[in-house]
């Protein structure tokens, strides 16, 4: 595997989730196999899960994690090519990732979406130039369009939690934000629990469509009464417009989930990627009880992280 960016097969996403489970259980098994070996985690926007999960991770696997801020303690990237770099941009993508290629065995990237510039961010143009100008592996952090590492420790939560014999009903429902949010973490998700062959819902009001590249397989409904009857697992998530791209066109408060939203879905587990705002996506009575898995999420991003990069590093 060289690069992990996106949902790649079945196949292969089953293989990451076996191996995720098993370094659960045995975090240090593998702590030789990276000595000597250096992960640069680069970040164009903030974090806290995926920083300090990614930082667990090579240290389980005896790697080195060095984390730049590139916003605030890099120098401002051009990304574009043959410009003339007389704003505000200092250096240029070629030079950095050539600088970076000597110093890291991996490059970690996160970058999210302008919401502003719909083709460019689509077209995942950051996380791509990244990979053009750089010789060695990139892991996605999350980018402009998908949230890979996100997804995988979702689905390593659902994994967890499901009968062996049962194929879930796995719901993402759209909920309120007082702000434009990116389409990454719906976008992955959709992508891999289709691609895990789980019988996927989602629903969200009118003007929340999704781009159909992500959705495909996928059962569309925008009656969330009728989306949530029967979920084994309900994914709760905001994102913005993407056809009226990165508008807001509904702050529906009633779109945030509470127990009686769940009334013909008892036995429903929670899912949320965090940071949630309370009360307003996910209500206190939800995120508080059994029914949450949003800390099982959280700690299983270690696992995830780990997994994918004792997979690139062999």
């Amino acid at each position: 595997m060289k690069n992990f960016t996106q949902f790649e097969s079945l196949a292969l996403g089953q293989e990451l989730i076996d191996l995720a489970k098993s370094y659960k259980n045995d975090p240090r098994k593998d702590i030789g196999k990276g000595i000597g070996k250096r992960v640069g985690c680069i970040f164009l926007n903030p974090s806290l899960r995926t920083r300090v999960s990614t930082q667990i991770a090579t240290q389980n696997l005896g790697m080195e994690a060095i984390v730049l801020n590139m916003d605030k303690e890099g120098w401002a990237l051009e990304m574009k090519d043959g410009e003339v770099m007389n704003k505000g941009t200092v250096e240029h993508i070629k030079d950095a990732a050539g600088v970076l290629d000597t110093y890291f065995d991996v490059l970690a990237i996160r970058a999210f979406p302008t919401l502003t510039q719909k083709n460019e961010d689509t077209e995942d143009f950051v996380l791509n130039q990244f990979i053009r100008h750089s010789g060695i592996p990139i892991v996605s952090l999350e980018s402009a369009i998908r949230h890979p590492l996100q997804s995988l420790a979702d689905m390593i939560t659902m994994k967890e939690n499901t009968p062996s014999s049962k194929r879930p009903k796995v719901v993402l429902t759209w909920a309120p934000h007082i702000k434009a949010i990116p389409h990454a973490v719906a976008n992955s998700f959709a992508e891999w629990a289709s691609g895990m062959e789980y019988d996927l819902t989602i629903t969200h009001p009118e003007g929340y469509e999704l781009d159909e590249k992500f959705t495909k397989g996928a059962t569309l409904e925008y009656d969330q009464s009728k989306a949530l009857q029967d979920a084994d697992f309900v994914y709760v998530k905001n994102w913005s417009s993407f056809n009226d791209y990165g508008k807001i066109h509904s702050t529906d408060p009633s779109w945030m989930l509470t127990e009686a939203h769940l009334s013909k879905a008892p036995d429903a587990k929670v899912m949320h990627c965090l940071p949630v705002r309370r009360n307003l996506e996910l209500s206190d009575e939800i995120l508080d009880s059994d029914r949450s898995l949003v800390q099982r999420q959280a700690e299983n991003r270690i696992y995830a992280a780990q997994a994918v990069l004792s997979k690139i590093i062999g």
